[in-house]
C-alpha cells in the first residue's frame, strides 16, 4: 500500500460542511436548482406546489429552500410564489441537469438495475472533471460499439466469478 501523501481524509458528511463554508451548494440545493431549472424551461417560471410536489416535499419545505436560493441569487420569488431563474441560477441549473444526464446516462450504459437513483445519491459528489470523463467514456462507447461488446463480455466474466 502506497503511503499517503499528506492527505485529509473526512467524511462525507465532513466534505460537505468544508463545501458549504466554500459557499458552495448543498446537495439539496443542487437537487431543488436543478428541478426548478427542469421545472422553468417550458414555461419561463415555476410555483412553490408544482416544486415541492416534483420533488415529492412539502410545500413549507420548498419554501425554506426556495428562500435560500433567492437569499443567495440563484432564483427570483415573489410573493405569488412565481418562481423564475437568475442568470446565475439559469447557468447552474443547466450544468447541474448536464451533470445528471451524463450520469445517469453512464450508468445506464454499464447497466445499473436503477440509474435515476444511483444517479441522485452520487451526481453531487463527482467533479466536473469526472463528470467530463464519464462523457469522453459515453462518446468511446458510442463511437466503438466493438467496445460495448467487449465490455459485456468482461461484464459476464466478473458476473461469473
Amino acid at each position: 500500500m502506497k503511503k499517503s501523501e499528506n492527505r485529509e481524509f473526512r467524511t462525507a458528511r465532513g466534505y460537505q460542511i468544508l463545501n458549504q463554508r466554500e459557499g458552495m451548494l448543498t446537495s439539496s440545493m443542487e437537487d431543488y436548482l436543478e428541478m426548478i431549472y427542469r421545472a422553468c424551461s417550458s414555461g419561463g417560471y415555476s410555483r412553490v406546489g408544482k416544486v415541492s410536489e416534483l420533488l415529492h416535499v412539502k410545500p413549507s419545505s420548498a419554501s425554506k429552500m426556495i428562500f435560500k436560493l433567492a437569499d443567495m441569487g440563484y432564483i427570483r420569488y415573489d410573493r405569488y410564489e412565481i418562481i423564475q431563474l437568475t442568470e446565475m441560477g439559469e447557468k447552474t441549473g443547466a450544468a447541474l441537469l448536464n451533470r445528471h444526464m451524463i450520469i445517469e446516462e453512464f450508468l445506464q450504459l454499464i447497466g445499473s438495475p436503477n440509474a435515476l437513483e444511483e444517479t441522485e445519491l452520487i451526481e453531487h459528489s463527482l467533479s466536473p472533471s469526472t463528470v467530463e470523463n464519464l462523457q469522453s467514456l459515453i462518446d468511446y462507447f458510442k463511437a466503438d460499439p466493438q467496445a460495448v461488446d467487449q465490455f459485456e463480455k468482461i461484464k459476464q466474466k466478473t458476473v461469473a466469478l
